[in-house]
């Protein structure tokens, strides 16, 4: 089992860049790939990125692609999202996710068996 703690939303204008972290709880962080979700007010739960057991493969929504870049260090059970050039349709709470049985969990949130709290990112425009 594992327990995961999002932390560095906040407050951003448009073009500007935040980046977020995920802590993992447990010895066990480099047996979960990982991924991040996010939920703007009055929309589904919607898929933003994922990465490896080992941080070999990642994938991107085409949203956030060439914008977003998402990595990890399981020394530091940690996986971060690096947001650059934020625009206000990212405005959203931004959650982190883990799963356990494949190497790579993709962007199917049913995949996850654990979640954060969630981090809320507002931008201005």
């Amino acid at each position: 089992q594992v327990q995961l703690v999002e932390s560095g939303g906040g407050f951003v204008q448009a073009g500007g860049s935040l980046r977020l972290s995920c802590a993992a709880s447990g010895r066990t962080f480099s047996s979960y790939a990982m991924g991040w979700f996010r939920q703007a007010p009055g929309r589904e739960r919607e898929f933003v990125t994922a990465i490896s057991k080992s941080g070999g493969m990642t994938g991107y929504a085409d949203s956030v692609k060439g914008r977003f870049t998402i990595s990890r260090d399981n020394a530091k059970k940690t996986v971060y999202l690096q947001m650059n050039s934020l625009k206000a349709e990212d405005t959203a709470v931004y959650y982190c996710a883990a799963e356990g049985r494949k190497n790579y969990g993709g962007s199917n949130a049913r995949e996850y068996d654990y979640w954060g709290q969630g981090t809320q990112v507002t931008v201005s425009s």
